[in-house]
């Protein structure tokens, strides 16, 4: 593999932007240089960003590609691949795919098994398909009554690198208002109001029933085979302080402005939505992404279920004069590679990996500015 020089740059820094030069060797980030570059051959960035490779630790894309609409699956392979290109293009070279076990329903995604999806993650990544780096983040849905069963393909996997424990009973943490949670099931899931009442009812039932075991058997997984353990939709102190015990390294998506004090004073990383600041609220109509980070109390962006929302967020983050844009980068690129147990990535550093993206900042008319990815690198190797 031959050295790659990356001149004209404006290089994103942990705690600065530099115009200069990055040289990648082997895969590797070899070497970095302030001011004009006297190398002859290299890739002029004319003057654009080089950002880290995003990381993405919770995105729900890979199951929205396998079942484009209810009831509708699509063939494994064509979905991975879609779902990878769409990853790539928003400059994401590692991610957790999202993927969730437990659920009454045996026509849906996760009330079915996973094993030909993993077959296929395997398949496509011996064969060097794939242009980021894929992980496993497995969604457990403690109130149900086959999440235990569905884990069972994802035990031991070499590539499962997070598990967050979720619990969306209605009527509590993301659906603590009951009337949220009634316009998504009626509206999204396409449910009448007197089958969402006969499902509240359900659900409150399965929960006293399995929450706790379920919890119990997910908590002594991580704690035994060294896998990162995140909270869902922490309302409480309770909630967070429960989570802390039991060994959680993340609390994703706290509702509240309590909840995320309560992890940040925990040590537990704080884990919002892209789309949360994009839209400038919660669509569940929780506490506002961007109110967190105004406290320092947001320490990674997720992109969720749009994938492009990373660096959008990161943009709108700066606009607002809330995060500088190193701050903001941080986000989505070191302080989720660390928070999955990855040290070899998320820094422009010597010796990480050369996961890099070059971002092209456009000013609109109104001032606000929208990145544009036109280049991305896994392993110093161009996939974009």
């Amino acid at each position: 593999m031959s050295a790659t020089v990356f001149k004209n740059a404006r290089l994103v820094l942990p705690g600065e932007v530099v115009h200069g030069a990055l040289r990648a060797d082997a895969g590797r980030i070899a070497s970095m240089d302030a001011g004009a570059s006297s190398a002859l051959e290299g890739l002029d960035l004319g003057g654009d960003y080089l950002i880290p490779g995003l990381v993405e630790v919770h995105t729900d894309n890979f199951e929205r590609h396998l079942m484009p609409r209810p009831k509708v699956q699509w063939a494994e392979m064509p979905a991975l691949l879609a779902h990878d290109a769409e990853i790539a293009a928003a400059g994401i070279t590692t991610v957790l795919d999202a993927l969730g076990v437990g659920e009454a329903d045996a026509d849906s995604l996760r009330g079915s098994a996973w094993n030909r999806v993993l077959d296929t993650i395997a398949t496509c990544t011996e064969r060097n398909l794939l242009r980021a780096d894929h992980h496993l983040h497995v969604r457990c849905e403690l109130p149900a009554p086959n999440t235990i069963e569905l884990f069972e393909p994802f035990h031991g996997h070499p590539r499962l690198s997070l598990i967050s424990l979720m619990d969306h009973t209605p009527g509590q943490r993301q659906w603590e208002d009951i009337e949220q949670a009634r316009t998504y099931y009626t509206g999204k899931k396409g449910w009448s109001a007197e089958k969402f009442e006969r499902q509240v009812e359900h659900a409150a039932a399965l929960q006293a029933q399995y929450a706790e075991p379920h919890r119990a058997y997910f908590v002594d997984y991580c704690r035994t085979h060294g896998i990162s353990l995140a909270s869902h939709d922490d309302t409480t102190v309770a909630h967070v302080a429960q989570a802390h015990a039991e060994g959680a390294a993340m609390s994703e998506f706290p509702t509240t402005l309590a909840a995320a004090r309560a992890a940040h004073a925990r040590g537990l990383l704080t884990v919002m939505g892209g789309p949360n600041v994009v839209r400038g609220g919660s669509h569940s109509g929780n506490v506002a992404a961007a109110d967190l980070a105004r406290q320092g109390l947001l320490d990674i962006l997720s992109s969720d279920y749009v994938p492009g929302s990373l660096l959008s967020a990161v943009m709108r983050l700066v606009h607002d004069g809330i995060l500088t844009l190193p701050q903001a980068v941080a986000t989505v690129t070191r302080n989720p590679a660390r928070s999955a147990g990855m040290a070899d990535r998320g820094e422009l550093a010597p010796g990480l990996r050369a996961d890099l993206v070059q971002v092209h900042m456009a000013e609109l008319s109104d001032g606000s500015l929208q990145a544009v990815v036109r280049g991305v690198w896994r392993e110093g190797i161009r996939v974009l």
